[in-house]
């Protein structure tokens, strides 16, 4: 391709995109799911939220599953004056087996994220493997729909979890999944700090 024939191509792309943005007025908090088999959906949460931070914006995590606190995470945020971090969880549910407790915990946190969904301080809140909560039937998603329609105006929420209730992405703004076409786990190699926790 020329140089003029690339320039041609470069402003018409450019006239669409300025376009797209000349139309994009709205200023609101957005509702971001993050789901699917792939690995990265907590760790695109979490580089959204530090975005957020490195912006002066006050931030909460609520971990509903991970019932660790050494992940890198945690240890990075975990004193910062602008991220408030919960970890609500016992670990995953095939190591608790004890369903009972996987809803207490459930409740908790939804508890606190139910606040926080009303606590218009909060610019951004990351509720991470909270889709498992649903498809495990420990909440109940009708009155989370009904919390997150109603939160302060530019609240953004980010939910991650492999699966994720239809009534969320109904009202979702944005919906991302992350594929699997292949993991290290599955070629024998072991989790390890900085890349799984």
């Amino acid at each position: 391709m020329s140089d003029s024939s690339h320039k041609t191509r470069m402003e018409r792309k450019k006239a669409v995109i300025d376009a797209k943005i000349a139309k994009a007025t709205e200023e609101r908090g957005v509702l971001i799911l993050l789901k699917g088999n792939g690995k990265g959906k907590s760790s695109s949460a979490f580089g959204t939220m530090a975005r957020s931070v490195g912006h002066g914006k006050r931030c909460a995590v609520i971990q509903f599953i991970k019932g660790r606190t050494e992940t890198g995470e945690f240890k990075l945020f975990k004193d910062h004056p602008l991220v408030d971090w919960h970890v609500m969880g016992h670990g995953f549910t095939w190591e608790t087996r004890d369903k009972a407790q996987d809803i207490a915990a459930a409740q908790k946190a939804w508890s606190i994220a139910e606040d926080l969904l009303q606590d218009d301080r909060y610019d951004m809140l990351v509720f991470d493997e909270m889709g498992y909560m649903f498809k495990y039937d420990y909440l109940d998603v009708a009155p989370v729909v009904e919390a997150l329609k109603s939160r302060p105006k530019n609240q953004n929420v980010i939910i991650t979890g492999r699966t994720m209730a239809t009534a969320l992405q109904d009202i979702a703004d944005t919906i991302s999944i992350v594929q699997d076409e292949r993991h290290a786990f599955r070629l024998g190699v072991k989790a390890q700090q900085g890349i799984e926790y």
